[in-house]
């Protein structure tokens, strides 16, 4: 009787050449993420070191006074933080609902294909946009526009420290705004792509449980997406905190606190713009000094985005 012969598949040999291309391309990764690590800390040493002369004559007393004088060489940075961190808030305050209402509205089968793609161009497009255009529809567009609820906020709303000046055109709030218009593309873009990453099959189970479309969202897609729409606030926000152009343009460049957002302010970028050109000696070096702030709070916004991430982060 005739036998037949099965043939069982031999795994296949990789050539030496193979496990040299893998073993190059891990050697060359590895290297590039090396030389951005010694990138980020040959620029830590550059500022620090150029600011080294105003740590030794302010030391922390920089981070608390308001006082910015080049003729008597006293400078305190307080002023700049604030408007910083203001404008930030005020930033994520507009554009993070905005943009994931956006994210879900383009992720979720809401419009059909051929209307929802020339919709996601438009608003990826907005991120090309030169800050420096966002400044002049700013001064030309957005102040004229504002002011006038500026003042009616003013005037009914004054006892509120919020609105307890009268804006005079450039200020805080109208910096806060055109922040949000230029994060909300980053916002929107990776929470898109978050909301898209999460596996059909969640969704298609939590329908079958009898879920309806918004629980399904709300308790089930958010929460799935949670750490990629965390990570694309906390780059959102380190983009709101070193913007420089286009806050320079419509905050003021005030040295003074002032608890109303209808104020004008100033942010540690837009001194950095402003001074740096003509600057000299000591001022040179304070400058460097609040760069270094910024630096540092930068980094401390990436660290705890990345361990919110950590945190929250849900193994599907």
């Amino acid at each position: 009787m005739a036998t037949s012969t099965s043939r069982t598949a031999m795994p296949t040999q990789r050539s030496n050449s193979s496990r040299l291309l893998d073993k190059g391309f891990v050697w060359v990764t590895g290297a590039f993420a090396i030389g951005v690590g010694l990138v980020l800390l040959a620029i830590a040493y550059r500022v620090g070191t150029d600011s080294l002369p105003a740590i030794q004559r302010f030391g922390l007393g920089f981070l608390a006074t308001t006082r910015w004088s080049v003729n008597d060489e006293v400078f305190g940075a307080l002023t700049q933080i604030y408007g910083t961190l203001v404008t930030s808030f005020i930033a994520l305050l507009i554009a993070v609902p905005i943009g994931i209402g956006v994210a879900l509205f383009l992720s979720e089968d809401y419009l059909p294909p051929r209307i929802k793609q020339p919709i996601v161009f438009l608003i990826e497009l907005l991120a090309a946009i030169p800050s420096v255009v966002y400044g002049l529809w700013g001064i030309f567009v957005l102040i004229p526009l504002l002011r006038p609820f500026g003042i009616w906020l003013n005037a009914n709303f004054g006892w509120i420290p919020i609105f307890s000046t009268a804006p005079a055109g450039p200020g805080i709030y109208a910096a806060g705004i055109i922040l949000s218009i230029m994060i909300l593309p980053i916002i929107a873009a990776i929470s898109r792509d978050a909301l898209v990453a999460v596996p059909t099959e969640i969704r298609q189970a939590a329908y079958g449980l009898g879920a309806t479309r918004w629980e399904t969202i709300f308790q089930i897609i958010l929460p799935a997406a949670f750490s990629g729409i965390v990570g694309g606030i906390m780059l959102a926000l380190g983009r709101a905190m070193g913007e420089t152009m286009a806050v320079t343009m419509v905050i003021g460049n005030s040295n003074s606190i002032d608890l109303s957002i209808l104020s004008q302010g100033s942010t540690v970028s837009s001194l950095l713009a402003n001074q740096f050109a003509e600057a000299g000696g000591l001022q040179v070096s304070s400058l460097m000094y609040a760069a270094l702030i910024l630096f540092g709070l930068t980094l401390v916004v990436n660290v705890l985005a990345e361990l919110i991430v950590r945190r929250f982060s849900l193994k599907l």
